[in-house]
């Protein structure tokens, strides 16, 4: 007992000993390690066939054809991981079990090709058909129908959606377009925040069933001729939000039941606080393209979205028809809700399509611009008017993007970010016109690792970049 009271005094010594000793500069910082899944895998053999395990922090691989994560297996990869692909097919990293790509703000992931294969071109004017955003270098990430988690953070997809050869995934067909983020599982969960989605030859992120939160990502150049920053099919639900989408073909996001099994649930998308820009503007055919979209009894909802210069504002679809050559089927307008949604544009012709003709899209008081302001009296949704009253007014006032856009130059030339910045001014007539008054929905996990690190709430500040700093952080 005598010794058990004599090496807790000296215990107890050592330890105020070593106290005194501390300082701030003799402080040590020990860093978590990394989180690891099984074993590392190997940088000097090329991927592909199937892998599992972890791709290391800051390492390069290269990929030399289609990858497979096998049904119960995990592959992972850590902040600042590099992965190649060689430009000669569009391979895929086709996921069976569960794919972490956990970047992080200082340290992000790239899925992209190697400099020798394409680079950037952001260039105001440049020829689309000759642009390498839209050629489509590798085909994409996708989750089979077995899939369990899909979690992309703070990670670049550049130059992703080719065209598939012999597909290796059951519910693309060979030869068809890749898309470069996929599925077809209606009870897996994908996760896509604080990315960036660059240039696809169609849509970059089409799923056919799954539970979503796409939120806070960046998405330039997508679609050569055709194609939405986010076409949902059947089976989907979940929410769009935060994001900011310039330069797309078609629409930003596009809600759709297409292909739902009886197996799946209704498609369900929330839109809100998304900035779009310039979209539309690839697509030739009218009746298409722009900025929101629901169809083929579709549900959900969409608030606080900023429209700028694009195609054609929210777009419902209200009866099962042909329109300018398009086959549009109805979408489950009962259970639309939308109010505080923000639409400038530079011209007549997009004035007159902020409530698109034919549509069944329905003004609100909380719009802007007031829809009194420039609708006829007696108007009813779908008709055509004329919007002389509201072009070039009601500037949102981003921080570096030029509005009115100068008649020199053409709004499709505005379809990547370089040094644009939109976040809104201090007196930008965007602030404080939003809503709070709906609820996301919460069908992933809050998790850092297998779900999303936060379902950012709705702001009261309309647009992806609210002056609380929670929105957007590219």
């Amino acid at each position: 007992m005598k010794n058990q009271i004599k090496y807790g005094i000296l215990a107890a010594g050592l330890v105020a000993a070593l106290s005194g000793c501390n300082s701030s500069s003799e402080d040590v910082v020990v860093s978590a390690p990394l989180f690891s899944v099984g074993q590392a895998v190997s940088t000097k053999t090329p991927l592909q066939g199937s892998i599992k395990g972890t791709l290391k922090s800051d390492s390069t691989y290269n990929v030399t054809g289609d990858v497979f994560i096998n049904e119960g297996d995990t592959l992972l990869i850590q902040p600042g991981a590099k992965v190649l692909f060689d430009g000669k097919g569009a391979w895929y990293f086709v996921v069976k079990g569960s794919l972490l790509s956990l970047g992080t703000q200082a340290k992000p992931i790239y899925f992209t090709v190697p400099s020798s294969v394409a680079v950037k071109n952001e260039t105001l004017g440049a020829d689309p058909t000759t642009d390498p955003a839209y050629k489509g270098f590798w085909g994409g990430i996708a989750g089979e129908t077995t899939f369990k988690n899909i979690i992309i953070k703070w990670t670049h997809l550049d130059f992703g959606g080719g065209k598939l050869g012999t597909s290796p995934v059951s519910f693309l067909a060979n030869g068809a377009n890749a898309y470069t983020l996929t599925s077809k599982n209606s009870d897996g969960i994908v996760v896509l925040e604080d990315s960036w989605v660059y240039g696809a030859v169609d849509d970059p992120c089409r799923p056919f069933g799954g539970k979503y939160n796409i939120m806070r990502n960046t998405f330039e150049k997508c679609g050569f001729t055709g194609g939405e920053a986010f076409n949902i099919k059947g089976g989907t639900v979940g929410n769009f939000a935060y994001n900011l989408i310039i330069g797309m073909a078609t629409n930003g996001p596009k809600a759709s039941n297409d292909g739902q099994s009886p197996t799946q649930p209704q498609t369900n998308i929330l839109m809100y606080n998304n900035t779009m820009v310039a979209n539309g503007w690839r697509r030739s055919s009218d009746g298409r393209g722009g900025s929101i979209n629901y169809e083929n009894g579709a549900k959900g909802g969409y608030y606080n979205n900023l429209i700028v210069d694009s195609k054609y504002g929210p777009r419902i679809v209200g009866a099962t028809a042909s329109y300018a050559g398009n086959s549009l089927v109805v979408a489950d307008t009962s259970n639309i809700k939308y109010s505080n949604n923000y639409n400038y544009v530079d011209s007549l012709k997009m004035a007159n399509q902020i409530y698109p003709v034919g549509f069944t899209t329905k003004p609100q008081t909380t719009d802007i611009p007031a829809p009194s302001t420039f609708l006829p009296t007696g108007y009813k949704p779908g008709q055509a008017y004329d919007g002389t009253a509201v072009v070039q007014k009601n500037n949102p006032l981003f921080v570096n993007f030029p509005l009115p856009y100068v008649a020199t130059k053409k709004i499709a030339d505005a379809s990547f970010v370089g040094t644009f910045n939109f976040r809104l001014q201090p007196t930008s007539p965007a602030l404080g016109k939003g809503t709070t008054g709906f609820t996301p929905l919460n069908v992933v996990p809050i998790s850092e690792r297998y779900g999303s690190t936060e379902i950012t709430a709705p702001s009261t500040d309309i647009g992806a970049y609210p002056s609380n700093g929670k929105g957007n952080q590219h």
